[in-house]
């Protein structure tokens, strides 16, 4: 075992049995490569990624390999998940050099950190124009000993370029105005794959982000707002029905290796199932005809709570980070099934029936090439509805419907008793700031209470585990990772700021202002440890982080929601909340840097055009003053709109005697009546509605305009 056995990382651990003599990042290798004089060899990947797993198995499992890894240079591993600011700051040099990025990502430094060649994946024997693994290994060996002068300088000249194009990007702005939005809805049509959805050709990638974004521009009164909402609805429906999503267990595959959303990779992340329970929640709202969404939403929160969770005790849960593709070291072996398999599980008649509400056949439609013995295997898909099916079967569509829920619940029976993919058993303190805003968001719009003690008890995890206040100076700061028992990284941008969001649609879903009140202290660090005062926007990284070779400030949306727009967007709602306008500024200016950037970019920009759409369209109110059981039916009726512009309050006179009260609250306490509704443009409000049917005739008047 090498010393990653140590480390609480999950992917570090699967790499522990190495024979490679690997480091995790620290003084400790930096100082045996200076010492030793030897280049720095750093792999960054993630335990559920199925090219790390490949290049793992063919290489760092060699013995031959690691002998040249450990004589020639000083190996480093480190998980992208729990340090995503070293990943960010290699990603950059990566992209940069290569055109591409991706894992597991490979990178050759000098001992002080500079990198000087990068790649991603490379094979065992050369293959495809890339050099086998062994042969770049001797090459970077031979190069460092006869050219080391030569290489450092490159580095540094590499290095001071990554930081002048970093600096020139992050100074790059544009003044925010309404027609940024539209020229974004634009250029995403321009892009839209009209047929199967999304955005783009093969991979395709979920991008709930750009989704969220079109919905909420679909929610103005505007040209061109139709046909936003049209192509974020089409895309979910199109990857409803493909094999990017788990028909029989629920949950959403990383991303689909095709345009028709059919064959995913099939590791699940959390970051993508808190936010396309989301979406799809918002969608809901939307076009409530569709009842594929609200399905998917509750078998994808059954699938995170089933599989995903950690349970501390009756007040806590957190969720872990990710499922593995592989299983017995096979990708998607756990999900997929030959007509053999139906057969036997279901006799043949039900099996027919089966495949042709799977899209199974007996040639199979799934290829691994790392596997080619393994034939006529099928990712199950859901392309046709019930009654196309029914009228090709000649079968009642009712009939039909009843007959496939019970055959889908025994195939999840059977396959429950496959080997299943490993789990990543981390806690990441962002990822679940997500799901904490999903849950809370789909609790309120299902009327689930449920998912809302869920939301409650996950925030609750994340204050008495990853919220800590420093004994020497009492400041509090959230830290990154939860593994093992202990917490571990300090808190990134990401951090704060997904958990700030999450913490609001908590406040939205419970009328609890205490959640409100955290997430305001979390942006008032934001601004402390992460705003770049002497620029605009905000870094990825704390003033009392590690100093790596930049400091990244993350505009475009990755994997993840890019952190500076997430943090425009905190800071653009809670600007409204609480009446700042120093905070809306700090935002505005941050989303500048994203606005600039519309259109060679648009795809990887949802997060920041929803802040901008914050700040750019006219202010709208909706405050609720009651107790909470007599709150709950105008809540109900509000829930059944999507306004997603729009400033939702809520309190109770025990709140208002607890918190001190947002503005919107002031002078308007609860009249005769138990509950007293207000709907106001930029605090101005309509007559206060006493009763339902007054508040229902407000609403329907509602319309929500660009400012």
């Amino acid at each position: 075992m090498n010393r990653l056995a140590n480390e609480i990382s999950p992917y570090l651990k699967q790499h522990a049995g190495n024979p490679v003599d690997w480091f995790p990042w620290g003084d400790e290798a930096f100082s045996k490569a200076n010492e030793e004089n030897l280049p720095v060899l750093l792999s960054i990947g993630y335990s559920t990624c199925h090219w790390c797993h490949v290049m793992a198995h063919e290489s760092f499992e060699d013995d031959s390999v690691a002998e040249l890894m450990n004589s020639n240079f000083v190996n480093i591993k480190v998980d992208r998940e729990e340090r995503p600011d070293i990943d960010s700051v290699y990603m950059t040099y990566t992209q940069a050099l290569t055109g591409q990025g991706g894992w597991p990502m490979t990178i050759f430094l000098t001992p002080d950190k500079k990198p000087f060649y990068a790649g991603t994946y490379f094979p065992p024997t050369d293959n495809h124009g890339r050099p086998s693994f062994s042969r770049l290994l001797e090459s970077i060996s031979k190069a460092w000993q006869e050219k080391r002068t030569e290489i450092e300088d490159q580095a540094t000249d590499i290095t001071d370029k990554i930081i002048q194009s970093n600096q020139s990007h992050a100074a790059h702005q544009a003044k925010l105005h309404q027609s940024i939005s539209d020229q974004a809805v634009e250029a995403l049509t321009n892009i839209y794959d009209s047929e199967w959805g999304g955005f783009g050709n093969a991979p395709k990638f979920p991008s709930p982000a750009n989704l969220e974004f079109l919905l909420a521009y679909g929610s103005l009164e505007k040209p061109g707002s139709n046909h936003a909402t049209e192509m974020a609805v089409h895309t979910l429906e199109q990857m409803l029905s493909g094999g990017i999503y788990d028909q029989l267990g629920g949950g959403f595959a990383r991303y689909s290796i095709d345009r028709t959303w059919l064959a995913p990779h099939f590791e699940k992340m959390l970051y993508d199932n808190a936010s396309l329970i989301k979406v799809l929640t918002q969608a809901h709202q939307v076009a409530p005809d569709k009842s594929q969404f609200p399905k998917a939403v509750h078998e994808t929160i059954a699938y995170l709570k089933r599989e995903m969770c950690l349970s501390i005790n009756n007040e806590e849960i957190a969720f872990y980070s990710a499922q593995d593709a592989d299983s017995e070291g096979i990708e998607g072996k756990f999900f997929l099934w030959t007509t053999a398999q139906f057969e036997e599980a279901l006799g043949a008649e039900e099996a027919l029936i089966a495949a042709k509400v799977f899209g199974v056949s007996t040639s199979g439609n799934f290829t691994d090439p790392h596997n080619p013995k393994l034939v006529k295997r099928n990712i199950l898909s859901r392309r046709n509805s019930i009654f196309e099916i029914a009228k090709d079967l000649q079968m009642d569509g009712a009939e039909l419907s009843g007959k496939v829920d019970s055959i889908r619940a025994r195939l999840f029976e059977i396959r429950k008793n496959r080997i299943p993919p490993d789990r990543d058993e981390k806690v990441l303190t962002s990822w679940n700031g997500l799901l904490i805003g999903a849950l809370a968001e789909a609790g309120r719009v299902f009327e689930n209470q449920k998912y809302i003690e869920n939301a409650e008890k996950t925030a609750q995890f994340i204050y008495r585990n990853l919220w800590v206040i420093d004994s020497k100076n009492s400041q509090k700061y959230l830290m990154h990772i939860y593994a093992e028992g202990q917490a571990k990284v300090l808190g990134q941008l990401e951090d704060y700021s997904y958990l700030g969001l999450g913490l609001i649609d908590l406040y939205r879903a419970t009328g609890k202002q205490s959640y409100l009140n955290w997430s305001r202290e979390l942006f008032n660090i934001i601004i402390d440890k992460f705003h770049d005062e002497k620029a605009v926007g905000f870094f990825d990284t704390s003033t009392d982080a590690e100093t790596l070779i930049i400091r990244p400030k993350s505009i475009y949306d990755a994997s993840i929601p890019a952190g500076n727009g997430s943090a425009a967007k905190l800071g653009a709602i809670l600007g409204r909340y609480f009446n700042n306008n120093h905070w809306l500024n700090i935002a505005e200016d941050a989303t500048s840097l994203a606005a600039a950037s519309v259109q060679r970019g648009v795809s990887a920009l949802g997060t920041s055009l929803q802040a901008i759409l914050y700040l750019t369209s006219e202010n709208q109110e909706i405050a609720i003053v009651g107790d909470p059981k007599d709150r709950r039916i105008y809540e109900r009726e509000l829930a059944r709109r999507y306004v997603p512009l729009m400033l939702l309050a809520l309190t109770s006179p025990d709140e208002m005697s607890t918190y001190q009260p947002l503005d919107i609250f002031t002078g308007r306490e609860t009249s005769n009546s138990p509950v007293t509704a207000y709907i106001c443009r930029d605090m101005v409000c309509n007559t206060p509605a006493n009763n339902i049917k007054e508040f229902k005739t407000q609403l329907a008047e509602l319309k929500i305009n660009a400012s």
